[in-house]
């Protein structure tokens, strides 16, 4: 069984900002991904990071916060804590709430 891919959208905003979430449901664990779950999470505007969530082989769960794309381990809950927290990390890098 392959990986099945669970959300896949794009979203472009007013302000230019592009949002972008991808997630693949994996047929088993796998080492460095105890849930199951392969994911890409961005958010972007004129070709810079404001935020991107992923997982990639052999680095775990992680963040990238602004420009310069600093990264930090991220602990993942559950696929809708994962998705929330996303969202809050737009709105907050965004400047979309204080």
């Amino acid at each position: 069984m392959k990986a099945r891919l669970i959300l896949d959208t794009k979203t472009v905003l007013a302000d230019g900002r592009i949002i972008q979430r991808k997630v693949w449901k994996l047929p088993q664990t796998t080492k460095g991904r105890s849930h199951a779950l392969k994911y890409r999470l961005y958010c972007g505007k004129n070709g810079k990071t404001i935020v991107r969530y992923d997982n990639e082989t052999g680095k775990g769960d992680h963040r990238h916060i602004g420009p310069e794309e600093v990264e930090s381990a991220y602990v993942l809950v559950s696929l809708v804590q994962l998705l929330t927290d996303f969202d809050a990390d737009i709105e907050k890098l965004s400047g979309e709430i204080k």
